[in-house]
């Protein structure tokens, strides 16, 4: 059986995550001058940029991998997953750069064609089912896109330097803290000065815009559909580019906001290309190993099995260190917290350091998540009726993000509704994707490993939790769907590791299960990420930020909010403030 498979290349892959993951051979100091909470790629982000800056860190993380979601774990023996998180594109390209990623081991496998919908319906005279495949090249995609309207073929190539214009006006916010709004109204002149530099990106961003401001305000405000649906008219282009508009998200294509996850999407560029996605080479783990190295080669020390149990708080009400589970305190001048906020100021915070007022504001910040992930492996590629390959040889649509149940976007409505009404979706939204196609090294020779992005599905079952029964009942909803696609699927399944939203909080810290570390909603935005209060990563506790995912600019844009709350606490540490 595929499982008892053991080679040599797996035994080497294996080798090379642990070396990466593990923490490095310098001993736990009980002095630092900073400290970060949580090895998540944010964390190790900032970490290396702060001591890059003079500022002697240290990186302590729960697990005993690092990465946070983006992890290669090997969860049956040789195969190799990575297990949360498993594409890369919203990498900074000024991180990737500075830190050298590359030489430190980040290998990328891009992706083209990027996306494939295949249908479920009767192929015409003898022909297989229709498909739809999206990518790089817009001759291509018209002419697939032309399988369903003309009309829509023609529209397509205006419709992509629509998105490419609005996500690249976008850019300057994403790489710097949102405008000082209390800093430019309060205090000093000179404090008002120096503020009112913040306020440099949002012109940026103005003036790239032009007179396209109203359609950045329409498309971040907008239901998705309601956009879609001026430029197109085909179902399964509509509900295809719907997907973009609610993945990770607890929303459907017609829900205001959804919009703005689109364009979150397409703002990614991995290898100079705009909004391409790509498999790192050895799973998602690869990201975070780079990285790592990286903060290493400059002097950062990073633990694993490193559990912090609180944050300690000096008699000044100042951030002065953490204390171990373990009972050991290790003490710095700051503490930059990787974890959600929820986790942040409501487990790792003494509740004394906290008002009352802000600990209501806390537990208002919405972490609902739709997504089950599941991970597969199986001992021969999906042969899909739509395109069908013999000898289980992969086509150009096997690299993709394969969409099931996503011909229509009335499929994508019902399972959102589902859910909203806590009962895990009959008719799921999938996104399949199979790395191993182009990454030999995460499966033993002739299998592969299968990534299942599913929603819609509640962190509650009608009121109540999640049992083992209920995980493989959705599963087997999941794979009967797929089935449905791809004939001999289930037969072809060696093992399968299924998250549902309760579990990726236990496992990863995911707060609710929100892969964003927070939803991506326009009141949680910006100025608004996590909190109004909160969104310059400074904490109610001086000396204590946040860094994670749940800052501005928030998931999935990898390194950015550790590499703004670095930048702000370098500022503070030299300017003697917040500390």
């Amino acid at each position: 059986m595929a499982a008892a498979v053991w080679t040599n290349r797996g035994r080497r892959l294996q080798a090379l995550l642990l070396r990466g993951s593990r923490s490095n051979h310098s001993a736990l100091k009980t002095n630092y001058d900073a400290l970060i909470i949580g090895g998540g790629h944010n964390g190790l982000v900032a970490a290396a940029y702060l001591q890059k800056g003079g500022v002697k860190t240290a990186v302590l993380e729960r697990r005993h991998v690092l990465g946070g979601a983006a992890v290669s774990e090997e969860i049956f023996p040789g195969f190799h997953f990575s297990r949360c998180s498993y594409l890369l594109s919203l990498l900074r390209p000024h991180i990737y750069r500075d830190l050298e990623l590359k030489k430190h081991g980040l290998n990328v496998f891009m992706r083209d064609p990027h996306s494939y919908t295949p249908m479920l319906e009767e192929g015409v005279k003898g022909a297989p089912p229709r498909s739809l495949i999206l990518g790089s090249d817009l001759a291509k995609n018209q002419d697939e896109i032309g399988k369903f309207s003309q009309k829509d073929a023609k529209n397509y190539p205006e419709f992509a330097a629509y998105l490419e214009k609005l996500a690249s006006a976008i850019h300057p916010l994403l790489d710097a803290p949102p405008v000082d709004i209390r800093g430019i109204t309060a205090g000093s002149p000179r404090k008002r000065l120096t503020a009112a530099k913040t306020l440099l990106p949002f012109l940026k961003c103005g003036l790239k815009l032009g007179g396209n401001i109203p359609d950045l305000y329409q498309i971040i405000t907008a239901p998705i559909m309601k956009i879609l649906t001026q430029w197109f008219d085909s179902e399964p282009l509509r509900a295809t580019l719907a997907t973009d508009g609610v993945i990770g998200a607890m929303t459907s294509p017609s829900n205001p906001g959804s919009g703005y996850v689109l364009l979150h999407h397409v703002m990614g560029e991995l290898e100079k290309e705009k909004g391409a996605w790509g498999y790192v080479e050895g799973g998602m783990g690869g990201v975070s190993r780079a990285i790592a190295k990286a903060a290493q080669s400059y002097g950062v020390d990073i633990f694993t099995e490193k559990d912090v149990g609180w944050i300690l708080i000096d008699s000044e009400g100042a951030a002065k260190g953490v204390s171990l589970k373990d009972g050991t305190e290790i003490h710095s001048k700051v503490v930059l917290s990787n974890a959600t906020p929820y986790i942040t100021f409501k487990s790792l915070t003494p509740k004394e350091a906290l008002s009352e007022e802000f600990m209501k504001a806390v537990d208002q910040i919405d972490y609902t998540s739709p997504v089950t992930k599941i991970n597969v492996a199986v001992d021969k590629l999906p042969n899909f009726l739509a395109s069908p390959t013999p000898h289980n040889k992969p086509g150009p649509h096997h690299q993709c993000s394969i969409h099931l149940n996503c011909e229509h976007v009335a499929v994508l409505e019902a399972a959102y509704k589902e859910a909203m009404n806590g009962r895990p979706s009959t008719r799921p939204m999938l996104e399949m994707t199979i790395p191993s196609v182009l990454d030999p090294t995460l499966a033993p020779p002739g299998c592969h490993v299968v990534s299942l992005f599913t929603q819609f599905t509640p962190y509650h079952i009608e009121g109540r939790e999640w049992t083992e029964q209920d995980r493989e009942a959705f599963a087997d909803t999941v794979f009967d769907w797929v089935e449905q696609y791809a004939p001999g699927f289930k037969s072809s399944v060696v093992g399968r590791d299924i998250l549902s939203p309760p579990d990726l909080e236990r496992i990863f810290g995911l707060t609710g299960g929100n892969i964003f570390h927070g939803s991506m909603s326009l009141d949680q935005l910006y100025l608004a990420r996590p909190l109004p209060s909160l969104s310059d990563y400074r904490s109610p506790v001086k000396g204590l930020y946040l860094c994670g995912s749940g800052c501005h600019p928030g998931g999935g844009v990898m390194g950015s909010s550790g590499w703004n709350a670095a930048l702000t606490v370098l500022s503070d540490l030299k300017h003697h403030r917040n500390i």
